[in-house]
């Protein structure tokens, strides 16, 4: 190497490091190094990412900037993320400059194979058409009432008879896994009228069940990876994209036979056939010809949407439940109360059937703990957006055209700035009035656990209805205690499963003694008020 040479390279290098500086000084979050940026510092934390995340947000309070990837002309746009937990940030991001904040390039690239052009992948007006479409079904009766009946089923048919089995034999269950067969059995159903039975004695494996959850495995892969690896993998057929083609083709086989035979089944309608109220139907009996390629990502994106979010929440409550009995014999006690209002004081009446859906909505507490349960554990626990045009947050960061941001609904839910002293403590108290008589809607912002905004979640109240409606029968049947030594930790992807899953040993509850209180309490109640006591 000659001199010249040498001094180029030495030239090049001090030019680089007064630039590095010079960047680095203006970023707030975690270290940055040169090239690599904050990878170091996300990898050594990958098993805690959140936390880490959460850890960050409350030193630099509430809102910071890095950059991915420390490269001349580069971290500006490409490379740089602002990461933020700021209600006042979110409302911006998520509501007041909505267009300027889609889901973007990146986005749409990783789960276009899976979901197409679906509600859940597009902005602008494909979105809007499909949002506005989806709405008048979700705000429907009947709707409500389809998902009741097919929770109703799964309860009374499979999930609590699987529950009194493993009761009876002294056997652990993994609680995760048998929530997510459940509540995909029930999404299916509602989304296409299709029982796909996966919670069933012995838990069979589903080809369809298998093949979606690859093509799901690989495209959160894909979004958690650059998207040049991602493509590069895909072309070269590497990892989970071998498998990739093939899912994606049996998912295709599977639901172009639902289509087939729904259109004939509605057809055949017309002369006293039998009616169906999925979202597959519903959308193709509108007037509008939809192609079948568009059904397929209709059904999809609810799947997608519908699946793992209730049963990663209802894991968590369960978990959280069964460290906290107080907050458990409230649950109890107010399910108990609700039945002897309905169903009179006959315990052994009360597990006939399932609740009704018009008494679960009287479980105001429980509403309350799964809400709670939401703040800190939310099912995504965070997500990004891509920003278009150069703007200011309402917190005085300046984010440039290209660049992503990235809100932390987990964060969120773990500041004292938004929840007080004691953010930290599981405590559904923080949802009810004074007199706790009433479920309180708080503000949007600071509970982004079902998004906000115009984006916010259509499928809110049925989630809360199949939630509430799996906790209060479990509860009112057994005590669940965690297998003693099994560890309970966050698996790091784009839905917050517990990485070993919940392993839960299944004990029977007695109610005897709640309904005994509650009516000595109530009995006490009413000497006081007619002042005999």
């Amino acid at each position: 190497m000659d001199l010249s040479t040498a001094l180029f390279i030495l030239a090049a290098i001090a030019a680089y490091l007064l630039w590095f500086s010079f960047i680095s000084r203006s970023l707030t979050g975690p270290r940055v190094w040169p090239v690599l940026g904050s990878l170091p510092g996300l990898i050594q934390n990958s098993y805690r990412m959140h936390d880490w995340i959460s850890d960050n947000l409350r030193a630099c309070g509430g809102t910071y900037q890095t950059c991915t990837i420390a490269v001349p002309f580069l971290s500006r746009k490409q490379g740089l993320v602002t990461v933020t937990c700021d209600p006042k940030n979110m409302e911006h991001i998520l509501k007041a400059r909505f267009d300027n904040y889609p889901k973007g390039p990146i986005w749409q690239a990783a789960f276009h194979d899976l979901l197409g052009d679906g509600i859940f992948n597009t902005d602008g007006d494909t979105w809007l058409f499909q949002r506005k479409t989806a709405a008048l079904e979700f705000t429907t009766r009947t709707l409500r009432q389809a998902m009741a009946r097919w929770v109703s089923r799964a309860i009374k048919y499979r999930f609590c008879p699987i529950l009194e089995t493993a009761q009876l034999e002294t056997r652990p269950v993994d609680l995760q896994d048998l929530l997510l067969r459940m509540t995909f059995d029930n999404i299916c159903g509602l989304a296409f009228g299709k029982d796909p039975q996966t919670l069933s004695p012995g838990l069979p494996e589903n080809s369809f069940a298998m093949a979606f959850d690859r093509a799901t495995e690989t495209t959160l892969q894909r979004f958690l990876l650059p998207q040049a690896i991602w493509k590069l993998k895909k072309l070269f057929r590497l990892g989970l994209e071998v498998s990739m083609g093939q899912s994606l083709e049996h998912i295709d086989g599977y639901l172009s036979d639902i289509i087939n035979t729904r259109k004939h089944e509605l057809a055949s309608r017309e002369q006293g056939g039998t009616p169906h109220d999925d979202l597959l139907s519903r959308f193709m009996k509108k007037k509008e010809s939809y192609s079948d390629k568009f059904l397929q990502h209709v059904a999809l994106n609810f799947i997608l949407a519908g699946r793992d979010t209730s049963s990663v929440a209802l894991s968590w409550f369960f978990w959280l439940v069964s460290q906290n009995p107080r907050v458990e014999e409230k649950i109890v006690t107010e399910i108990c109360t609700v039945l002897m209002e309905t169903r009179g004081n006959d315990v052994s009446e009360w597990v006939e059937e399932p609740l009704a859906f018009d008494e679960v909505d009287r479980l105001i507490y429980l509403k309350a703990a799964l809400s709670e349960t939401l703040r800190l554990y939310p099912s995504v626990p965070q997500d990004s957006k891509h920003v278009v045009s150069d703007d200011v947050l309402p917190t005085g960061t300046f984010v440039p055209a290209g660049s992503t941001i990235t809100y932390s609904i987990y964060a969120t839910g773990r500041m004292k700035f938004i929840w007080g002293e004691d953010c930290l403590k599981f405590k559904p108290e923080r949802w009810l009035s004074a007199d706790g008589k009433k479920y309180e809607v708080l503000d949007q912002y600071k509970f982004v656990a079902f998004n906000a905004g115009p984006r916010i979640c259509l499928g809110k109240d049925l989630a809360y209805l199949q939630m509430k409606s799996i906790a209060a029968e479990v509860l009112l049947r057994h005590r669940l205690e965690v297998v003693p030594g099994h560890r309970v930790e966050q698996k790091m992807s784009l839905t917050l499963f517990m990485k070993y899953g919940l392993m839960m040993n299944v004990q029977p509850r007695e109610l005897k003694p709640i309904v005994e209180k509650i009516c000595k309490d109530n009995y006490e109640g009413i000497e006081k008020v007619a002042g005999v006591a």
